[in-house]
């Protein structure tokens, strides 16, 4: 499965502009898509200035982490599966050069693409890592605030990921993503189909796995917001949806949305 996710996020990257699983309308081909119905009008235009168009067209998320929690001046920021770059970039940005980014990812072309993007950011603060969320390079205690876009629910292990961003946080350290959530369980058909899987849908959560899994990996002061709620019958979803009938996705309809997740380690 694992290797299923990376082969369709290196086509994606590799052939910017058809979409994240590699058909158009899985992902926009740019944040400022307002029709597409996971990534447009995600972040605000003010926080994009300066950055190359490149790097904006080209992130696959389906929130904006770095609205989710002020960054303050000197911390240390983890983004679990950085992708292209932009949420580590603008979370550099955001500590200062006193503070610095990280960005994790498995994927060797969306690491290369990631630091070319940093590298006409001309932002230094920043650092590529290559890993899987469920084994984190860092030394324990060692990040103020770990993000995410739509990543954890990609892993195979998501009990392995919350207990490793759980490790590398210092005491007091904040878990910040943005996640895709359900609010009843998914067909098997969608869980057994890699597409759905990169897309984020397969693998996600209800709230209430969410909050378990989280608060039995230490964390404390859980909440889940939702951001957006999904129309399944949109054309634009149907690539990752194509093996339920119309019946099944009138079943489903309202199921799957956007959440903001935030939690705290302890002091």
């Amino acid at each position: 499965m694992r290797e299923g996710v990376r082969q369709k996020y290196a086509f994606a990257i590799a052939n910017r502009g058809q979409g994240c699983c590699g058909s158009p309308g899985c992902c926009s081909d740019g944040l400022s898509d307002a029709a597409d119905p996971i990534t447009g009008n995600l972040y605000d235009e003010s926080d994009l200035q300066g950055l190359d168009p490149e790097l904006i067209a080209n992130s696959f998320g389906c929130g904006n982490p770095t609205a989710l929690m002020n960054l303050n001046l000197g911390e240390v920021v983890l983004d679990l599966g950085s992708g292209s770059g932009l949420d580590v970039l603008l979370s550099a940005k955001r500590v200062g050069p006193t503070g610095k980014a990280y960005g994790l990812d498995m994927t060797d072309e969306m690491l290369a693409v990631a630091k070319e993007n940093q590298r006409k950011s001309g932002i230094e603060n920043a650092e590529f890592l290559k890993g899987h969320i469920e084994e984190i390079p860092l030394a324990a205690k060692s990040i103020d605030v770990i993000i995410s876009n739509c990543v954890i629910n990609l892993s195979g292990d998501k009990d392995k990921v919350l207990k490793e961003a759980y490790r590398v946080l210092k005491p007091q350290g904040r878990f910040a993503v943005s996640d895709i959530v359900i609010k009843r369980p998914l067909p098997e058909k969608i869980r057994d189909n890699i597409l759905a899987w990169a897309g984020c849908i397969a693998g996600a959560m209800t709230e209430e796995e969410y909050r378990g899994k989280l608060s039995r990996a230490g964390f404390e002061n859980i909440s889940l917001q939702v951001t957006r709620e999904y129309n399944l019958e949109d054309p634009s979803l149907r690539g990752m949806l194509e093996d339920l009938t119309d019946g099944e996705i009138k079943e489903f309809q309202g199921a799957m949305v956007s959440c903001f997740i935030r939690a705290a380690k302890p002091a």
